[in-house]
C-alpha cells in the first residue's frame, strides 16, 4: 500500500469530516477544517462538503460515531465523493472500521500532509525523509491491508499464508527504515561538515520561519535575488535553500528557508526532517515570519514558537515579521514596537528588513576603535568583509585611519588589532 495514491485531479471530491470536543472552542475547529480544505487543494482534491460532529470524546471505533458515518455515507454517495478526509489522526482499528462502512478512500489529516509532501519534494534528501516519515506512518498500519492480511489477529484461523505475508511485509518495511536512516546519516554528516566550514568563516546565519504560506520564500527572493519557487499554496516549498545576502553596511550574511509550520504537523514529519530543521538550531537570528492577512494568525504564531521550543532553538533571538502588508490587516492584529510590518514585494520594506539583521547582529559583535597605521591600509578590505566598518577616517596628525569597527567575537582578526586598539 502507498500513501503517494491520491489522484493528482482537481476533479477528485473530498468530505471534510472533523470532531469538536468538550474543550475546543467551535471557531477552533472551523478554522482547523478550513485549513484542511486548503490542504485537500494542495493535494488536487476539492472540498464538496463539511461535518463536524459534536461529541464528549472521540469514538474509539469510528472516530464520529458509527451512526454519523452513515450520515457522511450518504453525503459520499449525494456528492459523488472520491474520499473521506477526517482532520485528527487516525488509528488503525479506526480507519478498517470507516473502510468497511464507507464506499471511498478513508485518509487522516496526517496522511495528506504526507501526500502533499510527497509531492512536494524534490531533493534526494526531501524525497527521504518523506519516505522516512511514511513508513513509519504504514508500519502499524499494515494490519488488515489487503485480501491476503484480512483475517490477522491471532487464534486459531489467523495462522499461514497471511501471517507469513505481514511479516514478509513488516520486514521489508523495517529494512527500507534502516536503510533510508544509513543513507540520511550520510546526507546530515556532510551537511554538518558544510556548517562546520560557515562557521570557520565566521558568516551570521539567519534562518526564515513561520506557518506555511506567510511568505517566507518570497521574502528570501526578494532579499537575495534568489529564485526558490513560490506559490499561495501550503508547504510550497520543503528543501532548504541557503542564499548570500548583503547588508546596507557591505556585510554578508547567510539567509536560510526552511520547511513551513503547521498545527498537528505529524510527528514522523518533524522527526524525519529533523535534520533540515537543524538549520534553525544552528542560526544566529531566526525571522519569523508571519501571515498578518490570517485572522488565525495568533494560533500560527503559538504553533511556530512551540515547535521552536521542541527544536531546542528557544534561546536565539527573533524578530517577528509581519508580513503580506500589501493586503487588508487581521480584525485583531497587533504588531508591538519592537517587530516589522512589510510586504516581501516593496523595496523599502525590504531594506528596513535588512537594517534590522544588522542592528540585531552589532548587539552580537564587539565594538573595536582602532588607529591603524597606513603601512596595514591592506587590512581595511578584511576588515570590512569580517564585521562593520561603522567610521572609516583619515587622520592626519597621527598619519593612520580612524576605525570603529564591529567585529564577531573571537574572530581570527582580533588577535592582530590588538596593537591598534585605542585605549
Amino acid at each position: 500500500m502507498t500513501y503517494k495514491g491520491l489522484k493528482k485531479r482537481m476533479d477528485e471530491k473530498a468530505i471534510l469530516v472533523g470532531c469538536l470536543l468538550p474543550h475546543q472552542h467551535e471557531r477552533e475547529v472551523e478554522s482547523s477544517l478550513h485549513e484542511l480544505s486548503l490542504l485537500a487543494e494542495t493535494a488536487q482534491a476539492q472540498a464538496v462538503s463539511t461535518v463536524i460532529q459534536k461529541r464528549e470524546r472521540v469514538d474509539p471505533a469510528y472516530y464520529i460515531g458509527k451512526g454519523k458515518v452513515l450520515e457522511v455515507d450518504e453525503l459520499v454517495e449525494n456528492h459523488e465523493a472520491d474520499l473521506v478526509i477526517f482532520n485528527d489522526e487516525l488509528s488503525p482499528s479506526q480507519v478498517n472500521n470507516l473502510e468497511r462502512l464507507l464506499p471511498c478512500k478513508v485518509i487522516d489529516r496526517t496522511q495528506l500532509i504526507l501526500d502533499i509532501f510527497a509531492l512536494r519534494a524534490r531533493s534526494k534528501e526531501g524525497k527521504l525523509q518523506v519516505e522516512l516519515a511514511q513508513l513509519n506512518y504504514l508500519l502499524p498500519r499494515i494490519v488488515g491491508k489487503g485480501t491476503e492480511l484480512s483475517r490477522l489477529g491471532g487464534g486459531i484461523g489467523t495462522r499461514g499464508p497471511g501471517e507469513t505475508k505481514l511479516e514478509m511485509d513488516r520486514r521489508h518495511i523495517r529494512r527500507r527504515i534502516r536503510d533510508i536512516k544509513h543513507e540520511l546519516d550520510k546526507i546530515v554528516a556532510h551537511r554538518g561538515r558544510y556548517r562546520a566550514r560557515r562557521k570557520k568563516r565566521d558568516l551570521f546565519q539567519v534562518a526564515l520561519v513561520g506557518y506555511t504560506n506567510a511568505g517566507k520564500s518570497t521574502l528570501l527572493n526578494q532579499l537575495t535575488q534568489a529564485e526558490a519557487y513560490t506559490e499561495n499554496q501550503l508547504f510550497a516549498t520543503l528543501d532548504p535553500l541557503t542564499k548570500q545576502m548583503r547588508l546596507p553596511s557591505g556585510y554578508t550574511v547567510l539567509l536560510t528557508d526552511t520547511v513551513g509550520f503547521i498545527r498537528d504537523l505529524p510527528t514522523t514529519l518533524v522527526a524525519a526532517f529533523r535534520s533540515t530543521l537543524e538549520e534553525v538550531r544552528e542560526a544566529d537570528l531566526i525571522l519569523h515570519v508571519i501571515d498578518s492577512h490570517d485572522e488565525d494568525h495568533q494560533d500560527q504564531i503559538e504553533v511556530v514558537e512551540s515547535l521552536l521550543t521542541e527544536l531546542e532553538a528557544g534561546h536565539i533571538p527573533v524578530v517577528r515579521i509581519y508580513n503580506k502588508r500589501d493586503l487588508p490587516p487581521a480584525p485583531d492584529l497587533l504588531v508591538r514596537p519592537e517587530d516589522l510590518y512589510i510586504s516581501a514585494f516593496h523595496a523599502d520594506d525590504c531594506r528596513k528588513v535588512r537594517a534590522c539583521i544588522e542592528t540585531v547582529l552589532k548587539q552580537e559583535m564587539h565594538l573595536h576603535e582602532l588607529l591603524l597605521p597606513a603601512s596595514e591600509a591592506h587590512l581595511i578590505p578584511k576588515l570590512r568583509q569580517a564585521g562593520f566598518v561603522e567610521r572609516l577616517d583619515w587622520d592626519d596628525e597621527q598619519e593612520a585611519y580612524r576605525l570603529h569597527l564591529y567585529l564577531p567575537a573571537h574572530h581570527p582578526l582580533q588577535e592582530k588589532l590588538a596593537s591598534y586598539q585605542i585605549r
